[in-house]
Protein backbone atom coordinates (compact mmCIF):
# COMPACT_ATOMS: atom_id res chain seq x y z
CA UNK A 1 0.00 0.00 0.00
CA UNK A 2 1.35 3.30 -0.85
CA UNK A 3 2.66 5.79 1.87
CA UNK A 4 0.10 8.47 3.48
CA UNK A 5 1.08 11.66 1.79
CA UNK A 6 0.08 15.08 3.22
CA UNK A 7 -1.92 17.07 0.54
CA UNK A 8 -0.18 20.24 -1.53
CA UNK A 9 -0.56 23.50 0.59
CA UNK A 10 -0.50 26.54 -1.40
CA UNK A 11 -0.29 28.66 0.94
CA UNK A 12 3.28 27.50 2.39
CA UNK A 13 5.75 29.98 1.17
CA UNK A 14 9.64 29.50 0.95
CA UNK A 15 10.88 30.70 4.26
CA UNK A 16 14.37 31.57 6.18
CA UNK A 17 17.33 29.52 5.62
CA UNK A 18 20.25 28.48 8.20
CA UNK A 19 23.46 26.90 7.26
CA UNK A 20 25.45 24.47 8.73
CA UNK A 21 28.54 25.64 10.48
CA UNK A 22 31.95 26.37 8.31
CA UNK A 23 33.58 22.63 7.69
CA UNK A 24 30.76 20.18 8.58
CA UNK A 25 30.75 17.16 6.11
CA UNK A 26 27.97 15.21 6.84
CA UNK A 27 25.40 18.05 6.58
CA UNK A 28 21.03 17.19 6.29
CA UNK A 29 18.64 19.25 5.34
CA UNK A 30 15.78 19.68 7.28
CA UNK A 31 12.68 21.68 5.90
CA UNK A 32 10.22 22.33 9.02
CA UNK A 33 6.79 24.41 8.95
CA UNK A 34 6.28 27.09 10.65
CA UNK A 35 3.43 28.87 11.35
CA UNK A 36 2.02 31.38 14.22
CA UNK A 37 -1.70 32.02 13.60
CA UNK A 38 -1.10 35.13 16.51
CA UNK A 39 0.53 36.80 13.39
CA UNK A 40 -1.64 37.05 10.85
CA UNK A 41 0.68 35.43 7.97
CA UNK A 42 0.71 32.86 5.86
CA UNK A 43 2.82 29.61 6.86
CA UNK A 44 6.52 29.19 5.68
CA UNK A 45 8.93 26.03 5.33
CA UNK A 46 12.42 26.92 6.98
CA UNK A 47 15.31 25.00 5.86
CA UNK A 48 18.01 23.97 8.50
CA UNK A 49 21.33 22.57 7.44
CA UNK A 50 22.53 20.21 10.32
CA UNK A 51 25.63 18.77 10.97
CA UNK A 52 24.63 15.14 11.70
CA UNK A 53 28.21 14.30 13.72
CA UNK A 54 26.97 16.57 15.98
CA UNK A 55 23.37 15.61 16.53
CA UNK A 56 21.64 12.44 17.53
CA UNK A 57 20.22 9.83 15.27
CA UNK A 58 16.59 10.48 15.51
CA UNK A 59 14.44 13.48 14.06
CA UNK A 60 13.93 14.47 17.61
CA UNK A 61 17.90 15.41 18.13
CA UNK A 62 18.17 17.11 15.21
CA UNK A 63 14.44 19.41 16.13
CA UNK A 64 15.81 19.68 19.90
CA UNK A 65 19.38 20.56 18.35
CA UNK A 66 17.83 23.50 16.17
CA UNK A 67 15.93 24.73 18.55
CA UNK A 68 19.04 24.75 21.13
CA UNK A 69 21.57 25.71 18.64
CA UNK A 70 20.41 27.52 15.64
CA UNK A 71 16.93 29.28 16.32
CA UNK A 72 15.32 29.01 19.27
CA UNK A 73 11.55 30.24 18.55
CA UNK A 74 10.85 26.74 16.92
CA UNK A 75 8.20 25.26 18.79
CA UNK A 76 7.21 21.42 18.96
CA UNK A 77 5.93 18.81 21.75
CA UNK A 78 8.68 16.68 23.24
CA UNK A 79 8.64 14.38 26.73
CA UNK A 80 9.49 11.03 26.87
CA UNK A 81 11.94 10.45 23.85
CA UNK A 82 10.98 6.67 23.91
CA UNK A 83 8.07 6.09 21.99
CA UNK A 84 5.68 6.22 25.28
CA UNK A 85 4.31 9.60 25.69
CA UNK A 86 3.41 10.10 21.73
CA UNK A 87 3.94 14.37 23.03
CA UNK A 88 6.33 14.77 19.39
CA UNK A 89 3.80 13.10 16.78
CA UNK A 90 4.06 14.72 13.35
CA UNK A 91 3.89 14.18 10.07
CA UNK A 92 7.73 13.50 8.96
CA UNK A 93 8.36 12.42 4.94
CA UNK A 94 4.84 12.32 4.21
CA UNK A 95 3.64 9.35 7.22
CA UNK A 96 2.83 10.30 10.59
CA UNK A 97 5.08 9.17 12.89
CA UNK A 98 6.63 9.92 16.55
CA UNK A 99 9.77 11.97 15.90
CA UNK A 100 11.77 10.12 18.61
CA UNK A 101 11.76 6.97 16.98
CA UNK A 102 12.24 8.19 13.69
CA UNK A 103 15.65 7.45 11.97
CA UNK A 104 17.02 10.20 9.77
CA UNK A 105 18.98 7.95 8.14
CA UNK A 106 15.55 6.05 7.17
CA UNK A 107 14.60 9.34 5.07
CA UNK A 108 15.58 9.88 1.63
CA UNK A 109 16.63 13.55 0.64
CA UNK A 110 15.62 16.49 2.25
CA UNK A 111 13.42 15.40 5.70
CA UNK A 112 10.11 17.46 5.42
CA UNK A 113 8.74 18.29 9.01
CA UNK A 114 4.59 19.27 9.06
CA UNK A 115 2.36 19.10 12.07
CA UNK A 116 -0.27 16.38 12.54
CA UNK A 117 -2.30 17.23 9.16
CA UNK A 118 -5.85 18.55 9.38
CA UNK A 119 -6.00 19.66 12.70
CA UNK A 120 -5.60 23.26 13.72
CA UNK A 121 -2.61 24.32 14.61
CA UNK A 122 -1.32 26.24 17.85
CA UNK A 123 2.33 27.46 16.66
CA UNK A 124 4.75 25.47 14.20
CA UNK A 125 4.76 21.91 14.87
CA UNK A 126 1.78 22.12 17.59
CA UNK A 127 -0.86 20.98 16.86
CA UNK A 128 -4.25 21.55 18.70
CA UNK A 129 -5.69 18.06 20.60
CA UNK A 130 -8.53 20.04 22.36
CA UNK A 131 -11.12 17.72 20.08
CA UNK A 132 -9.67 14.88 19.75
CA UNK A 133 -8.85 14.59 23.75
CA UNK A 134 -12.44 14.79 24.33
CA UNK A 135 -13.41 12.51 21.93
CA UNK A 136 -11.65 10.12 23.69
CA UNK A 137 -13.38 10.90 26.80
CA UNK A 138 -16.60 10.48 25.20
CA UNK A 139 -16.03 6.77 25.35
CA UNK A 140 -15.88 6.55 29.15
CA UNK A 141 -12.19 4.84 29.10
CA UNK A 142 -12.37 3.59 32.78
CA UNK A 143 -13.96 0.41 33.85
CA UNK A 144 -17.77 0.05 34.55
CA UNK A 145 -19.06 -2.45 37.21
CA UNK A 146 -22.49 -2.64 39.08
CA UNK A 147 -21.50 -5.87 40.82
CA UNK A 148 -19.55 -4.81 44.14
CA UNK A 149 -15.53 -5.31 44.53
CA UNK A 150 -14.16 -8.29 45.85
CA UNK A 151 -13.51 -7.50 49.32
CA UNK A 152 -10.27 -9.00 50.06
CA UNK A 153 -8.25 -9.12 46.11
CA UNK A 154 -8.89 -7.04 42.93
CA UNK A 155 -11.36 -8.06 39.85
CA UNK A 156 -9.15 -10.66 38.25
CA UNK A 157 -9.80 -12.30 34.50
CA UNK A 158 -8.09 -15.27 33.00
CA UNK A 159 -4.66 -14.70 31.05
CA UNK A 160 -6.89 -15.56 27.88
CA UNK A 161 -9.46 -12.71 28.36
CA UNK A 162 -6.17 -9.83 29.62
CA UNK A 163 -4.69 -10.99 25.99
CA UNK A 164 -7.71 -9.68 25.07
CA UNK A 165 -7.30 -5.73 26.15
CA UNK A 166 -3.02 -6.13 25.61
CA UNK A 167 -2.80 -5.05 22.32
CA UNK A 168 -5.49 -2.19 22.91
CA UNK A 169 -4.38 -0.63 26.25
CA UNK A 170 -0.66 0.17 24.41
CA UNK A 171 -2.07 2.73 22.53
CA UNK A 172 -0.20 5.64 23.40
CA UNK A 173 -2.73 9.05 21.95
CA UNK A 174 -0.40 10.37 19.72
CA UNK A 175 -3.25 11.08 16.86
CA UNK A 176 -0.84 9.42 14.38
CA UNK A 177 -3.73 7.07 13.49
CA UNK A 178 -6.89 9.39 13.37
CA UNK A 179 -4.77 11.95 11.79
CA UNK A 180 -4.15 10.32 8.95
CA UNK A 181 -7.62 9.61 8.12
CA UNK A 182 -10.05 11.18 5.51
CA UNK A 183 -12.83 10.45 7.28
CA UNK A 184 -11.71 12.07 10.17
CA UNK A 185 -10.48 14.79 8.21
CA UNK A 186 -14.10 15.90 7.13
CA UNK A 187 -16.58 14.56 10.24
CA UNK A 188 -13.91 14.72 12.92
CA UNK A 189 -17.03 16.80 14.87
CA UNK A 190 -19.05 13.99 14.85
CA UNK A 191 -16.66 11.04 13.54
CA UNK A 192 -15.04 9.55 16.60
CA UNK A 193 -11.76 8.68 14.85
CA UNK A 194 -9.55 5.51 15.11
CA UNK A 195 -7.88 5.93 18.19
CA UNK A 196 -11.22 6.57 20.14
CA UNK A 197 -13.02 3.57 18.81
CA UNK A 198 -9.70 1.58 19.65
CA UNK A 199 -10.13 2.95 23.15
CA UNK A 200 -13.67 1.73 23.07
CA UNK A 201 -12.80 -1.74 22.06
CA UNK A 202 -10.35 -1.68 24.87
CA UNK A 203 -13.52 -1.37 27.60
CA UNK A 204 -16.12 -3.56 24.93
CA UNK A 205 -13.64 -6.84 25.07
CA UNK A 206 -12.83 -5.89 28.80
CA UNK A 207 -14.41 -9.05 30.66
CA UNK A 208 -14.03 -6.90 33.92
CA UNK A 209 -16.71 -4.44 32.43
CA UNK A 210 -20.15 -4.59 32.96
CA UNK A 211 -21.54 -1.89 30.46
CA UNK A 212 -21.11 -3.13 27.28
CA UNK A 213 -24.32 -2.57 26.59
CA UNK A 214 -24.39 0.69 27.52
CA UNK A 215 -21.41 1.49 25.25
CA UNK A 216 -22.61 0.14 22.27
CA UNK A 217 -25.67 1.96 22.80
CA UNK A 218 -23.18 5.15 22.42
CA UNK A 219 -21.58 3.96 19.07
CA UNK A 220 -25.17 3.03 17.52
CA UNK A 221 -25.39 6.29 15.34
CA UNK A 222 -24.28 7.03 11.11
CA UNK A 223 -21.24 9.02 12.05
CA UNK A 224 -19.34 7.83 15.60
CA UNK A 225 -18.26 4.77 14.34
CA UNK A 226 -19.95 4.00 11.03
CA UNK A 227 -17.69 6.96 8.83
CA UNK A 228 -14.87 4.18 9.31
CA UNK A 229 -14.56 2.77 5.61
CA UNK A 230 -11.24 0.55 6.77
CA UNK A 231 -8.79 2.61 4.33
CA UNK A 232 -6.22 1.23 6.92
CA UNK A 233 -4.37 4.27 6.88
CA UNK A 234 -4.37 4.53 10.64
CA UNK A 235 -3.44 1.09 11.10
CA UNK A 236 -0.09 1.91 8.76
CA UNK A 237 0.59 5.20 10.43
CA UNK A 238 0.30 3.63 13.96
CA UNK A 239 4.29 3.86 15.37
CA UNK A 240 2.99 1.07 18.47
CA UNK A 241 1.90 -1.34 15.65
CA UNK A 242 -1.35 -1.43 16.92
CA UNK A 243 -4.34 -2.24 14.45
CA UNK A 244 -7.50 0.40 14.99
CA UNK A 245 -8.70 -0.94 11.44
CA UNK A 246 -9.21 -4.38 13.43
CA UNK A 247 -10.67 -3.38 16.16
CA UNK A 248 -13.41 -1.15 14.89
CA UNK A 249 -14.29 -3.91 12.12
CA UNK A 250 -15.12 -6.16 15.08
CA UNK A 251 -16.48 -3.13 17.50
CA UNK A 252 -19.60 -3.16 14.07
CA UNK A 253 -19.87 -6.79 13.99
CA UNK A 254 -20.73 -6.37 17.92
CA UNK A 255 -23.47 -3.70 16.74
CA UNK A 256 -24.28 -6.24 13.63
CA UNK A 257 -24.94 -9.25 16.09
CA UNK A 258 -27.20 -6.94 18.56
CA UNK A 259 -29.81 -6.88 15.47
CA UNK A 260 -29.94 -10.76 15.01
Amino acid sequence: MAEFQLPPDSRVKKGKSFKAPVGATNVRRFMIYRYDPDSGNNPRLDTYEVDMDSCGPMVLDALIKIKNEVDPTLTFRRSCREGICGSCAMNIAGGNTLACTHATHDIKGNVKIYPLPHMPVVKDLVPDLTNFYAQYASIKPWLQTRTPAPPDQERLQSKEDQEKINSPSACILCACCSTSCPSYWWNSDRYLGPAALLASYRWLVDTRDEATGERLDDLEDPFRIYRCHTIMNCTNACPKDLNPAKAIAETKQMLAARRL
